[in-house]
């Protein structure tokens, strides 16, 4: 008998076990997202006032109704939690018992519940024995479209979509420096949270002046971050400031009879893992990869950000990059996911994402991308509508030739140059053209009979490309053409997407890179964004040598400045608080900008030499690249855990995940490996098929 009684309650507890882990928050697609970033996105402050986007924010839907169809053998009682006012209807049928309890009668029946909530996204949680909120709900907006839900971490009565915050943790600053009634605290390195005084007393004024550098925490007005705290409490008492903020240094000031014991802050994260992991011959390398990650990790927060001082903004030219970066780093998909939803919006497409044109095209790259490293179909499910009414609007936008052009609202960016940006102009064409491929690729998985359609637009605007743009007595891709004249003006823009893209014969490639890429004639990329990519077509044609000494000159100098983060921008021409001024502002630069953390993408993936070659690593290859090192060793996420790489001037040691992979690597003698066959290729080029879950030490010279 009490084996009985305990089999049961082990039974019961089991029971009650899955219905607390398996149900979960749903919403639907997207809205979420949008909300969350509304309220990140208005926390700008510049000068001591609010400092809203300049471009269209989207409302999540007020009113969804949730829909299950349900089959039980015996009657169920459900639990119904909402954030906002709901109905349920079980068959069409109002059940009136609104407790928070409902039960529903065995045998088929669809269960409806509608939700109202204007200050948040509509969503349930829903646990019963058999019936669960999850995503296979479907959710609708009431505009007779059903899709299915969408969920994340919450999962429990108390913890709502709605109260989603990032971590926090105590920290001290390293130095304090008092005079008077003034404070400078060196926090050590950037970072960003809430300002804390502990033990605060007294009448007066308290002025705050936040700085990324010690000359702007010292500027006064001049800085970009201040704040002003009016006190009159009596008694002693802790106060955190409100809003979190960016910065290494503070400056305090006050007056009154204000006291207070000390003053620290809270640091505010994203709790994410670093999965990813490089480390070499090479000290200073060693040290620019960390700070990297540094850099990245403050940026990835409720969602990719640009900056974490001025914007705070989600701007899609930035997330591209860090979605890559991410791949290498903590291969998080709902950060992911989520930036992507925040970013697109909802319908109608009446501009660009963020106003500009290039970023219309980031965002659509970043989902082939996104597929490529994860080989998550669901997602393409949920946001093909989207791509599907922004690529309308892009196609809208085509001129006679079919090429696009800058309408009289639209922002070409391209990057912070002094170059024309009116016409049809060769780096536009060629995202552009990358986006119809993105198209092409999830019309193609997705079924839908568009895809032949994208896939011919894509076709012909490539070989328009080359027909239109390619100089064959400049060696490269022109910049532009306005009223059908050509601008022989040459950048390096066009030319090293078309190389990275493989929009090129290899011989195109080589002159490409002669008369392009290593030519000092041509303009000077000065911004760690397009850096980005110039660097990576580079490593693509086999120059990691030459990259890792530009990544050591151009990293490594603001390091060797100071930096603890890397930077909006940097120009090894300027001195001192030259590097900080920005936008007409002293110190309107950034000195924690994502784009700046790209060798973390540049050294897993063209050093350490992983990449997907199937989605979601279900094939992969892996060709390292010393460059000069003498050795390196890393690992690098995929979705069935880290590949793990040693690589010297004499071995190479890999363990393996789930897929099939191919080493690509190059040797002057015969190599050895005892577990695997070494195919010869040519020009001194072996290989080696890879299995699932293995170990291999290849000898090579």
């Amino acid at each position: 008998m009490r084996k009985i009684v305990l089999l049961l309650f082990v039974i019961l507890f089991q029971m009650s076990t899955a219905r607390s882990q398996d149900a979960s928050w749903i919403w639907f697609p997207g809205d979420f997202e949008i909300w969350l970033s509304n309220k990140i996105q208005v926390l700008r402050i510049e000068k001591g006032e609010f400092y809203p986007p300049f471009w269209r924010l989207d409302s999540h839907a007020q009113l969804v109704s949730f829909t299950k169809d349900v089959d039980l053998k015996c009657p169920e009682i459900i639990d119904i939690y909402a954030e906002g006012q709901y109905n349920v209807r079980v068959d069409g049928v109002l059940m009136y018992e609104n407790t928070g309890k409902v039960t529903i009668p065995a045998g088929k029946h669809q269960l409806k519940i509608s939700v109202y909530n204007p200050v948040s996204p509509p969503s349930i949680l829903i646990e019963g024995e058999t019936i669960i909120s999850n995503t296979t709900w479907s959710v609708s907006r009431h505009d007779q479209k059903n899709v299915n839900a969408d969920s994340w971490v919450f999962n429990t009565p108390n913890n709502k979509p709605s109260d989603y915050r990032l971590a926090t943790k105590a920290q001290e600053s390293k130095k304090t420096t008092q005079q008077g009634k003034t404070l400078l605290m060196d926090f050590g390195r950037e970072t960003f949270g809430y300002l804390k005084f502990h033990n605060l007393k007294g009448t007066g004024r308290i002025k705050t002046i936040y700085g990324e550098s010690k000359e702007e925490a010292l500027s006064n007005d001049q800085s970009e971050t201040w704040e002003i705290l009016n006190i009159s409490q009596n008694e002693t008492a802790d106060y955190t400031a409100e809003y979190s903020r960016a910065f290494r240094y503070i400056h305090l000031s006050w007056d009154g009879d204000i006291s207070f014991d000390n003053v620290s802050m809270l640091y505010e994260y994203n709790p994410l893992e670093y999965k990813g992991y490089f480390e070499c011959s090479d000290d200073e390398l060693n040290k620019i990869w960390n700070v990297s990650a540094y850099t990245l990790h403050l940026t990835s927060r409720e969602f990719f950000l640009d900056g974490i001082k001025r914007d705070r903004w989600l701007w899609s030219g930035d997330a591209y990059q860090s979605y890559l970066m991410n791949y290498y780093l903590f291969f998080d998909n709902p950060l992911v996911k989520r930036t992507t939803w925040a970013l697109r919006g909802n319908d109608p497409v009446t501009t660009h994402v963020n106003t500009i044109m290039d970023y219309s095209f980031y965002w659509f790259m970043g989902i082939y991308d996104y597929f490529l490293y994860t080989g998550d179909k669901e997602f393409l499910q949920q946001i093909y509508p989207k791509m599907v009414t922004l690529m309308d609007f892009c196609i809208s936008r085509r001129n006679m030739n079919g090429m696009v052009e800058g309408f009289h609202d639209d922002w070409v960016f391209i990057d912070w140059a002094p170059i024309p940006k009116e016409g049809e102009i060769s780096f536009e064409q060629i995202l552009f053209c990358r986006s119809l491929e993105t198209m092409t690729l999830c019309a193609t998985l997705l079924h839908d009979k568009r895809a032949s359609e994208y896939q011919d637009m894509s076709d012909q605007l490539r070989k328009k490309i080359l027909d239109v743009f390619w100089d064959d007595d400049q060696k490269a891709l022109v910049h532009s053409r306005l009223d059908g004249v050509i601008n022989p003006l040459v950048t390096k823009y066009a030319n090293m997407f078309a190389v990275i893209f493989d929009y090129l014969t290899p011989r195109q490639k080589e002159n490409v890179k002669e008369h392009v890429l290593l030519n000092d004639k041509i303009l000077k990329i000065t911004t760690p964004y397009m850096r980005f990519y110039e660097l990576e077509a580079m490593c693509s044609i086999k120059q990691q040598k030459y990259v890792l000494q530009e990544i050591k000159d151009y990293w490594g100098g603001m390091l060797r400045l100071g930096a603890s983060s890397f930077w909006e921008t940097y120009d090894p021409r300027e001195s001192g608080a030259e590097h900080y001024a920005m936008y007409d502002h002293p110190f309107g630069k950034s000195l924690c900008h994502a784009w700046g953390a790209s060798p973390i993408y540049l050294l897993g993936k063209y050093y350490l030499g992983v990449r997907p070659s199937v989605a979601g690593y279900e094939e992969y290859v892996i060709e390292p690249e010393l460059g000069g090192l003498e050795w390196m060793r890393g690992e690098v996420p995929t979705p069935s855990g880290n590949i793990s790489l040693f690589v010297s001037q004499n071995t190479i040691k890999i363990s393996t995940v789930d897929g099939n992979g191919l080493l690509r690597f190059r040797s002057s003698l015969q190599p050895i490996c005892k577990n695997a066959h070494i195919t010869t290729k040519t020009n001194g080029i072996y290989e080696i098929a890879l299995h699932p879950n293995s170990t291999y030490e290849i000898i090579y010279s």
